[in-house]
């Protein structure tokens, strides 16, 4: 699944190719991917509209346009293919924007559960349903030992769960959580209202810190999710406990251990964290 490093790789790799550009139709395959208009709506509505920039909120993508704001989510293995010409339609293709020059924007999903928002501007981007909920990120200003200490002071939930709660971070999921909590030396089990000031100054800098270098790597390049793009991740070369069952911790050589959280498999080491 794409979590924040594999989205902003997936929007830095696709901008170049359609910033600046006009789009002359779209092609809408499956309707209820559309959720704010009906698929003929959407189609007229970006028909003509140049992309003058795409930035990315969280897991979002936001397309902005001359009279629209359209929001992108890739959900569990959404991709976006760029096809230089016209090709014939692909098994799982969903969506296909064509643009002026001839380039196809294809949206690929074979599980089907992305989505897209189409917004008339002027629009406050804040207030529109898809993100008016979301926390902060972690390079956002307030994003804090103090700001998470005020987020989960009340939650008796473990960690782990809290850590994939959209509307406290932004951005992580199952892989990263499991690695930040490395990093904090925090068990997954821990109830997130239980964990000290000074714990959270730690885990906060551990956001921080595995996110960015996971961008800088183009994200994790996993089973569940391969880029489309070009782009091949490398942050799964660094990785300390995902997905690394029984093998020996990087750090004290015990087996890291995989146990279910919130029906997620999570991964930890039961030396360096507690």
């Amino acid at each position: 699944m794409p979590e924040l490093p594999e989205v902003e790789t997936v929007r830095r790799s696709l901008e170049p190719f359609i910033k600046g550009e006009t789009i002359s139709h779209v092609q809408v395959f499956l309707p209820r991917m559309i959720r704010t208009h009906d698929a003929e709506t959407f189609e007229r509505g970006l028909a003509q509209q140049t992309i003058r920039a795409l930035s990315r909120r969280g897991k979002h993508l936001i397309w902005d346009l001359d009279d629209w704001v359209m929001i992108s989510h890739l959900r569990m293995e959404g991709k976006f293919l760029i096809a230089e010409e016209n090709v014939p339609k692909m098994t799982h293709e969903h969506v296909r924007i064509q643009l002026t020059r001839g380039r196809h924007v294809i949206y690929h999903d074979v599980r089907t559960f992305g989505t897209f928002d189409l917004y008339q501007k002027p629009v406050t981007l804040k207030t529109l349903p898809p993100l008016k909920d979301l926390g902060l990120e972690p390079w956002d200003d307030g994003f804090s030992a103090a700001y998470l200490n005020a987020k989960m002071h009340a939650r008796q939930a473990p960690i782990k769960s809290v850590l994939l709660d959209q509307s406290i971070i932004l951005g992580l999921g199952n892989i990263y959580a499991d690695e930040v909590l490395f990093c904090a030396g925090i068990h997954p089990r821990t109830k997130a209202h239980k964990i000290s000031l000074k714990r959270l100054e730690r885990l906060a800098e551990c956001v921080k810190t595995i996110l960015t270098r996971a961008v800088e790597l183009g994200g994790t390049t996993i089973r569940t999710y391969e880029n489309t793009l070009g782009i091949d991740g490398l942050f799964q070369n660094e990785l300390y406990v995902h997905t690394l069952e029984n093998e020996p911790c990087r750090i004290c050589q015990t087996p890291i251990r995989r146990i279910k959280i919130g029906g997620r498999s999570t991964y930890y080491c039961k030396s360096c964290q507690h």
